[in-house]
């Protein structure tokens, strides 16, 4: 499947991938019937899906099985007035439906936009009109539907709800009766053209609404870089990402370039709280190969007793979503012999900066630039950043639109303007870079601290406060200060055997470690314990949040 899309597959080096790494993008590509119901007429018994619930029920997927229930699915959509340029919310956590539902609307040229089971009845008011929704898919959740339930009165574009589930719900579709029973799909004449907007998320809104990021139907492809390159898979990869399907986390790693490789898709799907000895359970009974994660998952991991669990199927690991912290690095390839390859991309992307299989890691470095994007370092005053300087993550669009670069914000010129100045993607993320080319994060505009004339990034001193035993979680802020402009602010959640044990002089002794770890000006001033950081609903910490509160 590969070749169809690469002119070559391997290299032996860095310099090798970046002089001759080429996608050659088919026209009016179609990622449905391109790669998935191409395996399927050349490989039908491939297995596609690993699938295993917290209820103990599993089933696997063949490629074969994904044609027909995807067809199936199409044709249902089709018979509801659903067609090119529509657009449905998947709603489906980590059920299986998920994967054929989303294949069903590109089959159609239809919008798909995956959404979190987390959200509240205003936020899907808030989705479902903003981007004219007209069908929602979801998962058979009593709060879930509740919530839609309640949207729905000022919701006027929605016209069809959909559970996937064979029972009956008033006002609600089955999905599994209304495919038993549709006609034989017929493909549309027309299905799409490159340009086409295909996928469409909302942002986690980390500061004020949730943003539109449109992507086309050549996304997919740049996905080739996350699999195979980031990954490392090959077709007899079993690959877990943890993500749930309502974030682009789940189309980097559970969907696009896992099957044009042609790997099994692992699917943990669990309802509540991560439990780290069932992830570790799951990854040995079903021999996990290839696992991605979160480094807040690997932070939770780390704290278990990893010999009791026979990981020696597990090839490769990787990690995404925010920075990884070198200590966690350091006992992970400890406990498992096994480097954890960091990336960096948003949901606006694939992945802009990789840790590739040539390259020596460095802990805490997210890697080196993904030549699929020609990406510059810029300084506030516009100049290039040299070695060793902070500057903001950028890629340059001079030379052509980057597959895989989002088309831009729905419904949003403004903000696409912006995001675009001067032909320009600003990502908001600050980095640097070293003497060998790799590129250390900082945090986000926003969230850099000035004090007594210092720039410091939050990421440098949350690492060093993780270093500590006490420490879970930490988010690092700015409070104002009349004297410095700003002093550092640690926010912290302590590990269980510290807890109740708040004093002055934990905070001296976290202090002291901090000014030995790092640079002594990064110690924060302040600390202050609690019981849990305030997140996105994608897990992601809401510093703004912890600023506000501070004032």
């Amino acid at each position: 499947m590969l070749e169809k899309f690469l002119k070559r597959t391997e290299f032996i080096s860095h310099q090798d991938f970046v002089e001759n790494y080429q996608i050659e993008v088919p026209e009016n590509f179609n990622f449905a019937y391109d790669v998935t119901d191409e395996w399927a007429k050349t490989h039908p018994d491939k297995r596609a899906i690993c699938w295993t619930n917290d209820r103990g029920e599993h089933r696997d997927m063949t490629f074969a099985e994904l044609k027909e229930l995807s067809d199936k699915t199409a044709s249902f959509f089709q018979s509801l007035g659903i067609e090119k340029g529509d657009m449905v919310m998947l709603i489906l956590k980590r059920n299986i439906e998920f994967w054929y539902t989303i294949l069903a609307l590109h089959k159609i040229g239809a919008v798909a936009i995956p959404a979190t089971h987390l959200l509240t009845d205003k936020d899907i008011v808030y989705r479902a009109n903003a981007a004219s929704i007209k069908a929602i898919v979801a998962s058979e959740d009593p709060e879930l539907i509740d919530h839609i339930n309640k949207a729905l009165p000022k919701s006027p574009s929605v016209k069809h709800l959909i559970i996937n589930s064979s029972n009956h719900y008033d006002g609600w579709l089955s999905l599994h009766e209304e495919i038993e029973k549709a006609a034989p799909f017929v493909k549309p004449e027309k299905v799409n053209e490159n340009n086409d907007m295909m996928l469409l998320y909302f942002t986690s809104g980390t500061t004020g609404q949730p943003k539109m990021v449109i992507h086309n139907f050549t996304y997919p492809l740049g996905h080739i870089t996350t699999a195979k390159y980031w990954h490392n898979l090959h077709e007899n990869s079993i690959h877990l990402t943890v993500a749930e399907t309502g974030w682009a986390k789940a189309t980097w790693g559970k969907l696009y370039g896992q099957w044009i490789v042609g790997a099994c898709v692992f699917i943990y799907d669990y309802d509540g709280k991560f439990i780290p000895t069932d992830m570790l359970r799951m990854i040995s009974k079903y021999n996990v190969t290839s696992f991605c994660a979160p480094p807040t998952i690997y932070r939770f991991l780390v704290r278990e007793d990893l010999t009791k669990y026979d990981l020696s199927a597990l090839e490769y690991c990787t990690t995404a979503g925010e920075a990884l912290n070198p200590s966690i690095f350091e006992i992970f390839y400890r406990q498992t012999g096994i480097q954890i390859k960091e990336a960096f991309g948003q949901t606006e992307t694939a992945p802009i900066i990789i840790t590739f299989p040539w390259i020596e890691p460095k802990p805490g470095s997210m890697g080196v630039p993904n030549p699929l994007y020609d990406m510059k370092l810029i300084k506030p005053d516009g100049l290039l950043a040299e070695e060793g300087e902070e500057g903001e993550i950028c890629i340059d669009t001079h030379k052509g639109h980057p597959l895989s670069l989002f088309m831009g914000y729905y419904r949003d010129e403004e903000l696409t303007r912006k995001a675009y100045s001067g032909q320009l993607y600003h990502t908001g993320d600050i980095a640097w870079r070293d003497e060998d080319g790799y590129y250390w994060f900082v945090g986000r505009t926003d969230d850099i601290i000035k004090s007594s004339g210092y720039r410091i990034g939050p990421f440098e001193v949350e690492s060093a406060l993780m270093t500590h035993p006490a420490v879970v979680e930490c988010a690092v802020t700015g409070v104002p200060d009349e004297i410095r402009g700003q002093v550092i602010k640690a926010t912290i959640v302590l590990a269980n055997e510290y807890k109740g044990k708040e004093s002055p002089e934990l905070i001296k002794e976290i202090q002291d470690h901090v000014k030995r770890v790092t640079a002594p000006y990064k110690y924060p001033r302040i600390i202050e314990f609690v019981d849990e950081l305030p997140k996105t609903i994608s897990g992601k910490i809401r510093r703004v949040e912890i600023r506000e509160k501070g004032k």
